[in-house]
């Protein structure tokens, strides 16, 4: 069984008269582990993919499995509650909170588990080391640059060990060199702690470092490139 199963998905949004549909009787499997870009022409339902894979949103028909649990479904408390244990969740723009230090916004999804205070401040330590960022744990975001911003988002989506970690073009605000470490850091995420990633991109350069390519148009999967780890 694959780590995360979508089953003959579809998703329809109404907009006017008009009923768009992102998500047309997709199927797909991800394997424990794997790295997966998601290209696609603007508005064709990468970003509903990333929403329906982590239960902040649902298809209309269709089922979405991640580790046995069919997401789909879960109540609305029981998918917050899944999604904090299981999900880690990396933003373009890291929305950490400018009043907490960078320890305190990669604490913040563990607020939410069973941890005993030992266990949650363990968990922290661990992911801002895992991102290098264990000197900045007392600085504030408005004392890091935009690529320490973006790897203390990273440490909060992995402080919970989740099965799996959504990326919406994470390095999409960022420039060139510290986009290249961010890239860096996800493939070693990857390939060190076997994170399983599900990472979409407008990038050619940025897709090319996952090890499965998919390209999302009209609602549908046109096209799967394999790649090696590198």
């Amino acid at each position: 069984m694959a780590l995360v199963e979508l089953r003959n998905v579809h998703k329809r949004f109404r907009k006017g008269d008009q009923t768009i549909t992102p998500l047309d009787d997709i199927s797909l499997d991800i394997e424990a582990g794997e790295f997966i870009s998601l290209m696609g022409p603007s508005g064709t339902g990468k970003s509903t993919l990333l929403n329906l894979v982590s239960g902040i949103d649902r298809p209309d028909s269709g089922t979405i499995s991640v580790d046995g649990m069919d997401i789909t479904q879960l109540s609305r408390t029981q998918s917050a509650d899944w999604r904090a244990a299981n999900l880690g969740y990396i933003f373009q723009t890291h929305n950490l909170i400018p009043v907490l230090s960078a320890y305190e916004n990669v604490e913040l999804p563990t607020l939410l588990l069973k941890l005993t205070s030992t266990q949650r401040r363990q968990r922290v330590q661990l992911a801002l080391e895992a991102v290098g960022l264990s000197d900045r744990a007392n600085h504030y975001p408005r004392q890091l640059s935009g690529g320490q911003e973006q790897r203390v988002g990273i440490a909060r989506a992995i402080v919970a060990h989740p099965k799996v970690v959504v990326a919406d073009e994470p390095t999409g605000s960022l420039d060139a060199g510290t986009s290249d470490q961010v890239l860096d850091l996800l493939q070693r995420l990857n390939r060190e702690l076997n994170i399983t990633i599900l990472m979409v991109t407008h990038d050619s350069q940025v897709a090319a470092i996952a090890t499965r390519r998919l390209v999302l148009d009209s609602g549908k999967f046109l096209e799967q490139s394999i790649g090696a780890k590198g």
